[in-house]
């Protein structure tokens, strides 16, 4: 008998069901998923055990379904919350429990602004094996050859020919059924696991607003910061994420060093209702920039930001200057096949206004003033950390012509990928060196220049994050960065 003629056993479920109540559609939504990957992991341990039994196993991911008739004007101020045309859309949902929140605001808005109710129940889409037993402590899936059945032949497992980012592309082709959300299950599902792997946290500490940063001095800034706000209990903040989902609630609590950190260490201090911050080590690089927003952007935060340092470009700059980007140079290449290099970046108003008023706030200087000590311009992201070698006439002509003040290697892609996922962002950036000018990173400068400003230009990001916290969504999540077919959810 071959695979493909072995019998299927999967669990029974509830048959689809209309809602009206958005609380009770996400209930449904995990009572399916817990069936289903309860039903993986039972029949996968059985099978490691005693071997495959004749028959193919099989369960699948919970959906949201929703039928619109209407051509009715939604409210034209909002940028999410309602489907662009009538028809049927639709999306595979993965761990309810983790975006319990975000499902019950999504679909509260469909509720409301389309007045037809949601249907909810098992999808056609299988759930791998792999993703169904993550969350089990007590067991993992072997490699290929290891056990002593061949996996793919009574288990689906992860099929990266369906997991992309055509819908967020704008590439997705539509028969029929159109996309509910940016992303389907299986992709969720795929990122949750690298976020674990790259970050060494567990996706459900990740907070709404995420701080990105290129060196890991910035890291223990953002310990000393967070224990102060636990020393604080008006502060909002309730404990604090350290590598290895070490997590404490007080001040004084140690964190032991771990013995190998992970390739992007991750760190969250959290507020109950997820609207902290999570500061993330990317290291150096445009491609690890990429790969971590890749993957968080499946969490839906509310905006990220890179606090990093950078190379100034003019001889006005000084060592410790900021810089506000609100332009771009895109020589970085890692996201040309995904986001054409001819799409713009737009400066979001929202995010620029309140890093310049952190600034203001943190440096305590204003107007005609605060023109010393930060600039505004555009800033090109390189692939390559060592441009400064070559011959100059390529690189310094374009840097020059595209009126760029500063260069790094991952702010440009950090702020693509938020375009391209729609998820807010900035860049403040801090000079440490003046390459065309002779001023290089060097040792004992670089210590100097580290001890002075990491703290401030770290509290900068933070005060930025907590300004954005308090924006309406509405306003946050603005239209500037909605295509003319979008997803209802965010």
């Amino acid at each position: 008998m071959t695979p493909q003629n072995i019998p299927v056993h999967s669990p029974a479920v509830p048959a689809p069901e209309a809602f009206t109540d958005a609380k009770a559609a996400v209930a449904r939504l995990e009572e399916l998923y817990q069936i289903a990957t309860t039903y993986l992991s039972d029949q996968f341990r059985r099978a490691l055990r005693k071997g495959p039994d004749g028959h193919r196993i099989r369960a699948f991911y919970p959906e949201i379904r929703i039928t619109t008739t209407s051509f009715a004007q939604i409210d034209s101020r909002l940028s999410f919350g309602h489907v662009a045309e009538p028809g049927v859309h639709a999306t595979t949902v993965t761990r309810p429990d983790l975006f319990r929140n975000y499902l019950e605001q999504q679909i509260a808005l469909l509720l409301e602004n389309h007045g037809v109710p949601v249907v909810i129940g098992a999808s056609a889409t299988p759930i791998p094996v792999h993703f169904a037993v993550a969350a089990q402590s007590d067991m993992t899936v072997p490699q290929e050859g290891a056990a002593d059945f061949t996996l793919r032949d009574i288990f689906d497992v992860p099929d990266l020919s369906t997991t992309n980012d055509d819908i967020v592309n704008g590439t997705a082709e539509v028969n029929g059924v159109a996309p509910l959300a940016p992303f389907t299950a299986q992709r969720v599902d795929y990122s949750l696991a690298r976020l674990s792997h790259y970050t060494a946290t567990d996706p459900e500490h990740f907070q709404n607003h995420v701080l990105f940063t290129n060196y890991q001095f910035y890291v223990t800034e953002f310990e000393a910061y967070a224990r102060q706000m636990l020393d604080d209990p008006k502060s909002g903040y309730t404990s604090f994420v350290s590598t290895g989902n070490v997590e404490i609630s007080d001040a004084e609590t140690p964190i032991a060093p771990v013995d190998k950190q992970p390739q992007m260490p991750t760190y969250h201090l959290k507020r109950e209702d997820g609207s902290g911050i999570t500061l993330v080590n990317i290291g150096v690089g445009p491609s690890n920039a990429k790969t971590a927003t890749d993957h968080i952007a499946v969490l839906r935060p509310h905006a990220w930001i890179m606090v990093g340092h950078c190379a100034g470009l003019r001889n006005s700059q000084s060592l410790g200057d900021f810089v506000l980007a609100h332009a771009y140079l895109r020589e970085d290449h890692v996201l040309d096949d995904d986001l054409p290099i001819w799409v713009p970046i737009p400066a979001l108003a929202e995010v620029q206004t309140s890093m310049e008023s952190a600034v203001a706030e943190v440096t305590e200087l204003s107007g005609f003033e605060l023109k010393r000590v930060m600039r505004t311009g555009t800033v090109a992201t390189i692939d390559n950390r060592n441009w400064e070698l070559r011959e100059h006439t390529g690189p310094v002509q374009r840097l020059s012509q595209s009126r760029a003040i500063a260069l790094d290697m991952e702010s440009a892609t950090i702020a693509a990928n938020g375009y391209r996922f729609r998820v807010p962002y900035g860049t403040l950036l801090c000079v440490s060196d003046k390459p065309l000018h002779g001023e290089l990173k060097l040792p004992g400068m670089a210590s100097d220049f580290y001890k002075t400003q990491v703290a401030r230009h770290l509290l900068i990001g933070i005060r930025a994050m907590e300004s954005l916290r308090e924006m309406p969504l509405e306003r946050l999540h603005s239209r500037k960065l909605r295509s003319f077919d979008e997803t209802a959810f965010l």
